[in-house]
């Protein structure tokens, strides 16, 4: 399963399912990240943290243990 963290720079992904648990999935689904949602990666730093991306309007910046939380099509 391929994890946001693998997606392209300039690709459009769709939210599939977040992996994890507590406090950090919550963190996640309060930025509006949940099933569904279409998520578009905007830029990707050199060593891969942060994953800036665009979700719902909101520019937003993810660390890498984040991006791999987030399960994507």
């Amino acid at each position: 399963m391929k994890t946001l963290k693998d997606a392209a720079v300039g690709a459009t992904v769709k939210v599939e399912k977040l992996t994890g648990d507590g406090p950090v999935k919550r963190r996640i689904m309060d930025m509006g990240i949940t099933k569904g949602v279409e998520i578009f990666v905007r830029k990707v730093a050199p060593l891969g943290d942060p994953v800036e991306v665009t979700v719902r309007g909101y520019e937003l910046s993810l660390r890498k243990e984040d991006a791999e939380m987030i399960q994507v099509s």
